[in-house]
C-alpha cells in the first residue's frame, strides 16, 4: 500500500469526497485521505453500479424515457436498434435500465426518434451513473485534469486498456461478475478514455512496470492488441509512455501503483488502490511528496522513445 493510502478511513479530517452527483466537494481542513471504498481501476472488489441506489433509479428512468420516445416515433425495437447500431435485445436492456448507453448512443437515439435534444440532455447524468458512487469523484477529476500522472504495476491503466483487455480482466474477477455489470464497466471505461483526445489536451504521463506488459491476460492475441494500442497512444503529442524495466536495481515505486491528477488551479490529488480499497489523498504535503516520488520513478524508467522501442520488441517476440 502506498503512503497515499496509509491513513485512509472515515475518520479523515479533511480531503475530497465524491458525492452521488459526481462533483468534487472540498471538505473543511487542510486536506487528508478519504477512503472511497472498493477498488475500481484494478477490478479487485465491489463497484456495483448502476445498482448504487440513485444511479440505478436514474438509469431506469432514462430507459423508460427513451422507450416513450421510441414508441411515440412509431418504431419497434428492431427498427430503432438498426438506426442506432444495436440489436433489439440491446435496446431492450437500455430501456429496462439493465445497461447504460454511451453518450454517442444517446445522441443517435435522440436523432432517430426526433427528440430535438430532449434525450441528449441526459448524457452527463447518465454518464455519471456509469461509475460506482465512490469512483464518481475520481471520474470527475479526470475530466478536470490539466495533467495526469500514473504509475502501474499490476495491470495496464484503465485509460490505456483495449476493450478485449478490459473484458479479459473482468472475466477473471472472483467472485464472478454478471454480464450486465461487465458491459456497464466496459462502457464506463471506454468513455473515460475520452481524456486521450480531449481539447485542450491535458498532459498525460504513464509509467508501466515491465511485468504488466508480459502478463498474457486473455491470451497472446489480447496482449498483442494491447501492446499495439500502447504504441499508438504513446505516439500522441500530449502523452509520454515509459517502461520500468525489471532489471532496474532502484525503483522508487515499490509501494505500488498510484495516479496523480493536477487541476488547472494547481491543486493535486493522489488516487491509489490496494486489495479492493481505494483512497484519494488531498493533503498538500503528501501530494507534493507523491509528485516528487513520481518524478524519481520517471527518471529511473526508460525514456519515452526507448520505451516505445521496448514495447515494439515485446510485440515482435509474441
Amino acid at each position: 500500500m502506498t503512503e497515499a493510502t496509509a491513513a485512509a478511513g472515515p475518520e479523515a479530517r479533511g480531503g475530497v469526497l465524491p458525492n452521488t452527483g459526481g462533483e468534487i466537494s472540498e471538505v473543511s481542513g487542510g486536506g487528508g485521505v478519504v477512503s472511497l471504498g472498493d477498488g475500481w481501476e484494478n477490478d479487485d472488489e465491489g463497484g456495483r453500479q448502476p445498482e448504487d441506489g440513485a444511479g440505478k433509479g436514474f438509469v431506469v428512468v432514462f430507459g423508460q424515457t427513451m422507450k416513450t420516445w421510441r414508441v411515440r416515433a412509431g418504431m419497434d425495437r428492431e427498427e430503432f436498434g438498426r438506426r442506432i447500431g444495436y440489436s433489439a435485445a440491446t435496446v431492450a436492456s437500455y430501456e429496462q435500465g439493465r445497461r447504460i448507453p454511451s453518450p454517442k448512443t444517446i445522441d443517435r437515439a435522440d436523432e432517430a426518434v426526433g427528440a430535438g435534444g430532449l434525450l441528449s440532455v441526459w448524457k452527463e447524468e447518465v454518464e455519471k451513473a456509469q461509475y460506482p458512487v465512490f469512483f464518481q469523484g475520481m471520474a470527475a477529476l479526470e475530466k478536470e485534469a490539466m495533467e495526469l500522472l500514473s504509475y502501474d504495476t499490476l495491470v495496464v491503466k484503465g485509460l490505456l486498456q483495449t476493450e478485449d483487455y478490459m473484458r479479459a480482466l473482468l472475466a477473471m474477477r472472483r467472485p464472478v461478475l454478471d454480464q450486465e455489470t461487465i458491459e456497464q464497466r466496459v462502457t464506463a471505461r471506454l468513455i473515460r478514455q475520452g481524456i486521450l483526445d480531449r481539447w485542450p489536451a491535458p498532459l498525460l504521463s504513464f509509467v508501466l512496470d515491465e511485468s504488466v506488459l508480459r502478463r498474457p491476460y486473455g491470451g497472446k492475441d489480447v496482449l498483442r492488441g494491447q501492446l499495439e494500442h500502447l504504441i499508438l497512444v504513446g505516439q500522441k503529442r500530449n502523452v509520454e509512455m515509459q517502461i520500468m524495466p525489471l532489471d532496474r536495481e532502484e525503483n522508487a515505486g515499490v509501494d505500488g501503483p498510484f495516479t496523480i491528477v493536477i487541476r488547472k488551479d494547481g491543486k493535486k490529488f493522489v488516487y491509489a488502490e490496494a486489495q479492493g480499497t481505494s483512497a484519494l489523498q488531498t493533503d498538500a504535503e503528501q501530494t507534493t511528496l507523491s509528485a516528487a516520488r513520481y518524478g524519481i520513478i520517471r527518471s529511473q524508467a526508460l525514456p519515452p522513445r526507448e520505451s516505445l522501442e521496448f514495447i515494439e520488441g515485446l510485440l515482435g517476440a509474441l
